[in-house]
């Protein structure tokens, strides 16, 4: 009896963990989402037009949202992608206080910005250079619906 506890309690909290795992992505999908509307009607269409700064917010938005997507599909954490919305927050940051920023504040931010975009590089040449085959395929499989996207 005390064996099957056990294995009744497994299942419980491996539900109760992936519950929970789905529960968190579906509130942190729902409050991007409600978030970029809200930026979208209220702030960006009460203006004339859309600036740099509107325009690089709602790819932030986008990035968010599709790491969001891609950790619910492959139950993987797409961390190049954290490093491409700190690239776009910080280009964003300097379209908008340019005029303010001194020379020095501005190389440190483009500084930050080419690490990044080292560190992405060499994370995508890491995970396609020392991913083993299994690893590659089932990447494919999970991101890809087999019905209208084609991932090579």
């Amino acid at each position: 009896m005390n064996k099957q506890l056990s294995i009744w309690l497994g299942r419980f909290g491996n539900f109760a963990v992936h519950s929970f795992h789905l529960l968190g992505l579906f509130v942190i999908g729902a409050t991007i989402v409600w978030s970029a509307i809200h930026t979208y009607l209220y702030e960006i269409m009460s203006k004339p037009y859309a600036t740099l700064d509107d325009i690089l917010l709602l790819f932030i938005y986008l990035e968010l949202g599709a790491m969001v997507g891609i950790f619910f599909r492959t139950h993987r954490l797409p961390v190049i992608f954290l490093l491409f919305i700190s690239m776009t927050a910080l280009t964003r940051y300097l379209a908008i206080d340019l005029k303010t920023l001194d020379d020095h504040k501005i190389l440190t931010i483009v500084a930050a910005i080419l690490l990044l975009a080292i560190a992405a590089f060499v994370l995508r040449v890491g995970e396609t250079r020392y991913a083993s085959p299994h690893e590659q395929m089932s990447a494919r499989e999970d991101i890809s619906d087999h019905k209208t996207t084609n991932i090579s």
